[in-house]
């Protein structure tokens, strides 16, 4: 487990369950409890007390109770789990937008020369995470490489007000990421500037080793990176979208293309084949008909011959 993730675990025990149900003897907790408390995080749950928690954060509280007490059943503290009859609220699927790609060209074009030019185009055209993109050290970018590639190797995790560099969190995560011709030349021309830029920041300049630093060459913490992606959006002509959505356009991208799941699971760094069917169930509609089409032609075909 990241530090992150404990830290968050921690909290939410901490500031969310033991308020709630810290009061109650563990061995009589009952599944009623829980209901209750999680249906009051429903409705006045936030720490600022400006109402209540949404569905997907409760949910997520859940889990963590759930883990929590089956750690306690593994150690015969408890004989059963009660969150076991507990029912969690059920969150609705954020709602995915992706652009097309004369919009991500046209992202693209309207960023060269500002700091989220390259960020964007990573995120774009390899499908890499926000953290993953932060990390990435030049040592791990092969532009001359039959085919150039990069290998995602390490990750930026942000801990409260501190970043930190952490391997990834699965094995699947650490992986080569072949590079489109479109990439290799952008990352060509980046490099170009960036040598510039550090001469003429001089001893000002942080130097990392990092393809996407923050201005000064240091860790690019990842909250900002978002932020100001998300400010510059608002003043663009175009769909607005999360810095995270540029992932989900390019498997989008991908799997329009007829690239096989496997390739896009891979490429994407995700745990399994069946997660990306299941994110990306939206685009295999027009798939199945475009395939089927495909063959339905080439039978035609070979009935004619």
């Amino acid at each position: 487990m990241s530090a992150k993730t404990w830290d968050r675990y921690e909290e939410i025990i901490r500031c969310h369950w033991i308020p709630a149900i810290g009061s109650e003897i563990l061995g009589k907790l009952q599944p009623l409890q829980i209901r209750e408390a999680e249906a009051a995080a429903l409705q006045h749950g936030r720490r600022d007390g400006r109402g209540g928690l949404s569905a997907r954060t409760v949910h997520h509280h859940h889990r963590v109770l759930h883990e929590a007490l089956d750690q306690a059943v593994r150690e015969d503290i408890l004989t059963k789990n009660p969150v076991n009859a507990v029912d969690p609220p059920q969150p609705a699927k954020p709602e995915m937008r992706v652009l097309d790609e004369d919009q991500l060209i046209r992202l693209f074009e309207l960023l060269e020369g500002t700091p989220l030019w390259m960020p964007v185009a990573l995120a774009g055209t390899t499908g890499m995470r926000r953290g993953e993109i932060l990390a990435l050290p030049w040592t791990e970018v092969r532009l001359t490489g039959k085919p150039p590639s990069l290998s995602v190797v390490r990750t930026l995790q942000q801990v409260d007000d501190e970043v930190k560099v952490r391997p990834p969190k699965t094995k699947r995560a650490r992986r080569q990421i072949d590079l489109l011709p479109l990439t290799v030349d952008s990352l060509r021309q980046h490099y170009v500037r960036q040598a510039e830029h550090r001469l003429m920041m001089g001893a000002a300049y942080h130097d990392q080793g990092l393809v996407c630093p923050a201005p000064d060459g240091s860790f690019w913490r990842p909250d900002r990176l978002s932020d100001l992606f998300a400010s510059t959006m608002k003043r663009l002509d175009l769909p607005r979208i999360r810095f995270h959505d540029l992932r989900h356009t390019h498997a989008t991208h991908l799997l329009r293309e007829g690239v096989h799941p496997k390739i896009v699971s891979e490429r994407l760094g995700h745990a399994s084949v069946a997660f990306t069917l299941d994110t990306y169930s939206h685009v295999l509609p027009g798939m199945q008909a475009e395939a089927a089409l495909r063959l339905d032609q080439r039978l035609r075909r070979a009935g004619g011959r």
